[in-house]
């Protein structure tokens, strides 16, 4: 059986990856952005502002999770 210590290795693993998600997360809304403003170049400086308040959305989600990831290694 494992110990507690075993445990909070894993969670901090599983919580680490809440990182890579954010990273994927910023991808897609840039990639999404880009497409956009592909198709309608007139509306894109009206959505860069969106974009952006989105990408630091997803990137205070994945500082979070790294901030719980080292919590629980650390504990």
């Amino acid at each position: 059986m494992a110990d507690a210590s075993s445990y909070q290795l894993i969670g901090a693993g599983l919580a680490a990856i809440g990182t890579g998600a954010a990273a994927i997360g910023v991808g897609i809304i840039f990639g999404n952005f880009v497409n956009g403003a592909l198709r309608n170049p007139s509306a894109a400086a009206g959505q860069f502002t969106n974009a952006i308040i989105g990408a630091a959305l997803a990137e205070g989600l994945g500082i979070f999770a790294f901030l719980i990831a080292i919590l629980l290694y650390l504990k």
